[in-house]
């Protein structure tokens, strides 16, 4: 497969993205998932590690929250999967994964995705956690004018996704209400491990702050 194409696409298609889901976070999500997948399936196939790839490279290309028109984008990768070499089975597990991984598409419903697919969600997922995890929390929470922190506003229990979308929300209240029910969330044996780390170290960077904050 010719993932340069891939690549090129991704990083042209979201040059100008500001809230954390850019070309860098595509690249960082595609080597953790093939990462991830190998060192769970050591004799993965070709096919599936370019799937795991692909899937995890493209995810944000169609994202609600940065694309306003993913029917045009949807298109545009079908032609450009063909181009790079992908044949329609795997195009079918790609469009499937990207189209219904998202955490706000599964609060109602868990979709049951392909082995390649739970590892590109693990993946996402695990860039919502750790240090960058907390980095890529707050430019969105700027990005949306939601406030760091108000103790008036406590997190909300998540229902469906236009709840989601649409409540009232801080930066910290983010965490509680998603980030650190990630970790209880994840499919494969080699992405909890990294979760739990990587949540313990929120954990404490949300201790912190708190503590600074309520200094009386």
């Amino acid at each position: 497969m010719k993932r340069e194409l891939i690549i090129n696409y991704v990083k042209e298609n979201l040059a100008d993205e500001r809230t954390g889901h850019d070309y860098y976070h595509g690249l960082r999500t595609a080597k953790l998932a093939e990462g991830m997948l190998l060192k769970d399936q050591p004799d993965a196939s070709q096919t599936s590690r370019d799937i795991a790839f692909t899937a995890a490279m493209v995810h944000d290309t169609i994202d609600e929250k940065v694309c306003a028109d993913p029917d045009r984008v949807l298109a545009e990768l079908k032609e450009l999967f063909a181009q790079a070499g992908l044949d329609e089975e795997a195009q079918d597990n790609i469009f499937f994964t990207i189209e219904h991984m998202s955490f706000s598409k599964n609060i109602e419903h868990r979709y049951q995705l392909s082995l390649e697919g739970e590892y590109v969600q693990d993946a996402d997922r695990l860039e919502s956690l750790g240090a960058i995890g907390i980095a890529r929390a707050f430019v969105y929470s700027g990005k949306h004018d939601d406030k760091i922190y108000d103790p008036e506003i406590k997190p909300a229990k998540l229902v469906d996704h236009d709840q989601y979308r649409n409540h009232e929300e801080t930066t910290i209240n983010h965490f509680y209400e998603k980030l650190f029910k990630l970790v209880d969330l994840m499919n494969t044996k080699a992405a909890q491990a990294e979760a739990v780390r990587r949540t313990d170290y929120m954990h404490e960077f949300v201790d912190e702050f708190l503590q600074e904050w309520n200094l009386d």
